[in-house]
C-alpha cells in the first residue's frame, strides 16, 4: 500500500517515482499494455532503422522486447528516477549495446532538435495529466513542445494510454492545431478480462510542417477489429468514438460476470460509413433451467419484421427468449440502409463480436447457434426515400412477412421502429401471352416482390377496430348501402379511407391531411385515389374542424382521428395533444350528427396523461367505449354525443356480426381475420 501516491499530483513528481522504484525493486512494472498486444500497432509505425526515444521508461520490459524481437535497436530510454535508470542499466548490461538509459526529464530534454524518428510514451502522459488544473496543463504543454522539438518532420509520437476524455482531448487538440495528423488505434485485447477491463489505445501523432492559415485537421480512429482508419470531423467526435468503445468494454465485462436484470441494447456500426448496421438486444432468462447446450444463442430478426411485437418490444423479446429456452439470447435487427450477404455472411461478420457478450459459465469452445424464422434473413426492398418538411425523412419499402406474403410499408425515420402505414401486396398476375416459369428454371430473385396493392385487406388491427365501430350507427339494419358522411383526419397510406370507400358503397369520405407529401406517397405507392365519393383536403386538421364547426355543424355521421404526433418528447404519439383538448373536442362534437360516432386512435404510454385525456373525453361525450388492441399500445375510443344509443358489449357484438355478414355479401373479397364481432365484444364502457 505504501507504493500508492498520496494524491494524483504525485504521479508527476520525481521523489515519488524514486521512492516507488526503490521499494518495488527489480520486478518489472507494466502499467498496462503487454508487448504482444502492442506489437501489431507498434510495427506499423516503428522501422528497424529508426532512432527511438522512450520517455518515462520506468522498469518496463517494452524497450527490451522491441530490441530483442528486432523491431528496432537504436533506442534511448529516459526517466526522472535515478533508481530506475541504474536498475535498467544493470539489467541490460552489455546484452543490448545499441540501447541506452539516461536520467532526464521529458519536460526539459538535452537532445538536439529533430534528433528522433519516433517518440514512444507508455503511460507517461496519463501519469502527468491527472487533472485539468492550470499548472498541470502548462506542464503538459511543455512536454508536448519538447517532444515536437526532438522529432523530425515525418516522425511519430506514439502514446499508449487509457484515453481518459480530458487526456485524449488535450493531445488531439494540441497536435492537430500544430498541423499534425492524429490517429487513434484501439489495441486488440488479449482476452484476459480479469486482468484489465478498460481498453488500451495508442495515439499516433505524425509531425508535419505547420502550414500558415487554417489547414484542415486530419483526425482518424482505428477500431481493434479493422486496419483501415475511419476519418472523423472533430476532436469532440473522436473523443466520443473512444468513449463508445470504453463503454462497450465495460458492458462486456459486466455481462461476462453476472446476468443482466434489464434488457441491454447496443448498435454495431458499419466500418465504412459509421452508420448503425446491427441493433442488438441482450435478453437473459434466469428461469430457464441450465443445461450444457442452452447457455447462449443469437437470433437474427428477418428484415422488415423488427417492428413486430415479438421482436420490437421488451416483453416480446422476453417471451421469445423463454420459448427458445436459452439462458441468454441476443436478438439482432438488421438496418435498412445496409446490404447483407445472407445468413452465412452475417454469422461470419458477427461471430467474434457477439462472443464478447457471452454469459458467465459458458463452456470453453461451446458452439453458439444462430437462429432465425425459417432460417433466412428476410427480404427488404426500399423503393422510395424522401424528406418532407413536415414529416421528416421517410421510406417506402416492401418486406416479406411470415409465409409468402409481401407487405408495403411507410416508415418515418424519426421513429423507425413504428410502421406508419402498411398494405398487403397481391401476387403477380402473368401478362397475356406470358408463359409461366418452369419449375426447373432458376427461381425468381427474392428482391422482386409483387407490386399491386390488395385494397381489400386491412393490415393494422386498430383499423379493423375503427371499421367495426361503424356498427354503432347501424341499429337493426346493416350499413353497407346506407348513405354515410365520413371524415378521416390523417391519411398515411390511405388504407382506412380506401376500405370505407370501397366497402360502404354509399359513403362519401373526406380526408384531411396536413402533409402534401403523404398524399403523393399514398397515391404513388399505396393505390390511393380520389373520386366523386373521396376527396382529400390538404389542411391542418385543427383548422379544418374548427372551420366546419363554425360554418356547417352536424353534417358527419362518423369522424375518425388516425393522426400521429411529431413531438417525440410527449408520452402520447397519437394524436397530437391539441387534438384532445376540450375546446377542440367540443368542435368535433359540433360537426357530428346527434346519432353519430367519433372514433379516436389513442397511443399513450404516459398513464397520467392518458387518464387526463379520458377524463376530457368523458366531459364532452356522454357515451364512451374503449377497445384495447392486444399486444399494442393502441386503444380505440368510440365516443357518442348522446346516451340514447348505449348498448352493452353483447349487443354491440350482435350489431358487428350483422355488419360483417352484410360486408361479406357485398361481393368484395373478405378476410376472416377481420372478426368485427370479436372486436366489439371486447369493448368496455367508460
Amino acid at each position: 500500500m505504501e507504493l500508492l501516491p498520496r494524491g494524483p499530483a504525485e504521479f508527476g513528481s520525481a521523489p515519488y517515482w524514486e521512492r516507488f522504484f526503490r521499494q518495488r525493486g527489480q520486478r518489472p512494472f507494466e502499467w498496462y499494455g503487454a508487448f504482444p498486444e502492442l506489437c501489431p500497432v507498434l510495427r506499423k509505425y516503428v522501422r528497424p532503422r529508426d532512432k527511438v526515444l522512450v520517455v518515462g521508461c520506468g522498469n518496463s520490459e517494452l524497450s527490451e522486447q522491441m530490441y530483442d524481437t528486432g523491431m528496432c535497436e537504436d533506442i534511448v530510454n529516459i526517466d526522472i528516477s535515478n533508481a530506475v535508470i541504474r536498475q535498467m542499466q544493470e539489467r541490460s548490461g552489455n546484452k543490448r549495446p545499441k540501447m541506452s538509459y539516461l536520467l532526464m526529464d521529458v519536460l526539459q530534454m538535452d537532445f538536439p532538435d529533430a534528433h528522433f524518428q519516433v517518440v514512444l510514451d507508455k503511460g507517461t502522459l496519463d501519469a502527468i495529466l491527472t487533472d485539468e488544473e492550470e499548472a498541470t496543463l502548462a506542464k503538459v504543454d511543455k512536454m508536448f513542445a519538447e517532444i515536437s522539438r526532438v522529432l523530425q518532420v515525418g516522425g511519430r509520437y506514439l502514446c499508449v494510454s487509457l484515453a481518459q476524455a480530458h487526456v485524449l482531448k488535450k493531445a488531439v487538440e494540441y497536435f492537430s492545431q500544430e498541423g499534425w495528423v492524429v490517429r487513434v488505434h484501439q489495441v486488440a485485447s488479449s482476452g484476459d478480462k480479469q486482468q484489465f477491463v478498460l481498453p488500451i489505445f495508442v495515439y499516433v501523432m505524425t509531425k508535419f510542417r505547420k502550414i500558415p492559415g487554417s489547414a484542415p485537421q486530419i483526425l482518424e480512429i482505428c477500431p481493434e477489429e479493422q486496419d483501415k482508419p475511419m476519418r472523423v470531423e472533430s476532436a469532440e467526435r473522436l473523443v466520443a468514438a473512444v468513449k463508445d468503445r470504453q463503454h462497450y468494454a465495460l458492458l462486456c465485462s459486466q455481462l461476462s460476470k453476472t446476468p443482466c436484470g434489464e434488457q441491454l441494447s447496443l448498435d454495431l456500426c458499419d466500418k465504412e460509413s459509421g452508420r448503425p448496421r446491427y441493433t442488438l438486444h441482450v435478453v437473459d432468462s434466469p428461469s430457464v433451467k441450465p443445461s450444457r447446450d442452452n447457455h447462449f444463442a443469437i437470433f437474427i430478426i428477418p428484415q422488415g419484421r423488427e417492428t413486430e411485437w415479438l421482436f420490437g418490444t421488451e416483453e416480446g423479446r422476453r417471451q421469445l427468449a423463454a420459448s427458445a429456452s436459452f439462458r441468454r439470447l441476443v436478438t439482432v435487427a438488421l438496418h435498412r440502409e445496409q446490404h447483407y450477404e445472407g445468413m452465412a455472411g452475417i454469422q461470419a461478420e458477427l461471430s467474434g463480436k457477439v462472443m464478447e457478450l457471452a454469459p458467465p459459465g459458458l463452456p470453453a469452445r461451446q458452439q453458439v447457434p444462430f437462429l432465425s424464422v425459417g432460417g433466412d434473413i428476410g427480404v427488404r426492398t426500399v423503393w422510395h426515400r424522401d424528406t418532407s418538411p413536415l414529416s421528416g425523412e421517410y421510406v417506402v419499402e416492401d418486406v416479406k412477412g411470415d409465409g409468402t406474403c409481401y407487405f408495403r410499408r411507410l416508415i418515418f425515420l424519426c421513429n423507425r421502429n413504428v410502421v406508419q402505414s402498411e398494405a398487403r401486396l397481391l401476387a403477380p398476375v402473368p401478362l397475356p401471352g406470358q408463359k409461366k416459369r418452369r419449375k426447373d428454371k432458376k427461381k425468381p430473385s427474392p428482391i422482386e416482390p409483387p407490386a399491386a396493392i390488395d385494397k381489400s385487406y386491412l393490415c393494422c388491427e386498430h383499423h379493423k377496430a375503427m371499421v367495426a365501430g361503424l356498427c354503432l350507427l347501424s341499429g337493426p339494419d346493416p350499413l353497407p348501402g346506407t348513405p354515410l358522411a365520413v371524415l378521416v383526419v390523417g391519411l398515411g397510406g390511405g388504407s382506412l379511407p380506401l376500405f370505407i370507400h370501397d366497402y360502404f358503397s354509399q359513403a362519401r369520405v373526406a380526408v384531411v391531411e396536413i402533409d402534401p407529401s403523404m398524399l403523393e406517397v399514398a397515391t404513388c405507392w399505396f393505390g390511393f385515389f380520389q373520386g366523386d365519393r373521396m376527396r382529400v383536403h390538404i389542411s391542418d386538421g385543427l383548422d379544418y374542424v374548427a372551420k366546419l364547426a363554425a360554418e356547417a355543424p352536424a353534417q358527419y355521421d362518423v369522424v375518425m382521428f388516425d393522426v400521429d404526433s411529431k413531438d417525440l418528447t410527449v408520452g402520447m404519439s397519437c394524436p397530437p395533444p391539441a387534438f384532445v383538448e376540450k375546446p377542440f373536442l367540443q368542435k368535433v362534437k359540433t360537426i357530428l350528427k346527434p346519432e353519430g360516432v367519433f372514433v379516436l386512435n389513442l397511443v399513450c404510454r404516459d398513464a397520467r396523461l392518458k387518464e387526463s385525456v379520458l377524463a376530457t373525453l368523458r366531459d364532452v361525450f356522454p357515451l364512451l367505449y374503449v377497445r384495447r388492441i392486444e399486444g399494442e399500445v393502441n386503444e380505440i375510443l368510440f365516443c357518442q354525443p348522446s346516451l340514447e344509443g348505449r348498448r352493452d358489449p353483447a349487443e354491440l357484438g350482435a350489431c358487428a356480426r350483422a355488419l360483417e355478414g352484410a360486408l361479406q355479401q357485398s361481393g368484395r373479397p373478405w378476410d376472416s381475420s377481420y372478426a368485427l364481432a370479436d372486436m366489439l365484444q371486447a369493448v368496455k364502457i367508460l
